[in-house]
C-alpha cells in the first residue's frame, strides 16, 4: 500500500509547529515574507527547519508539494496597479 502524499498539516508536524488548519493560517498570517526572500532563508526558521526545507526542495522529494504550497502562501504578492 502506498503512503499518502504529505499534506501541509503533516509538513507543519514535521517542522515541529502547531498543525491544525487554524494554527497554520495564523502562522502564515504572522510570517509573510517578501517575494525576493527564499522560503528557506526566512528569518523565523531554526537551523533544522531551514535544512529540511532546503533538502526537500532540492531533492524534489514527496515533501516538495506541501513545501511549495507553503512557499506560495508565505510570499507577499506584489500589488498590481
Amino acid at each position: 500500500m502506498q503512503e499518502p502524499i504529505p499534506s501541509i498539516n503533516l509538513l507543519f508536524d514535521q517542522l515541529g509547529l502547531p498543525s491544525s488548519d487554524a494554527e497554520i493560517e495564523a502562522f502564515i498570517g504572522a510570517h509573510l515574507i517578501p517575494d525576493d526572500v527564499k522560503l528557506s532563508e526566512a528569518e523565523f526558521w531554526n537551523d533544522s527547519q531551514r535544512a529540511f526545507l532546503k533538502e526537500q526542495l532540492k531533492a524534489d522529494a514527496e515533501w516538495a508539494i506541501p513545501v511549495d504550497e507553503l512557499n506560495e502562501r508565505l510570499h507577499v504578492k506584489p500589488k498590481m496597479e
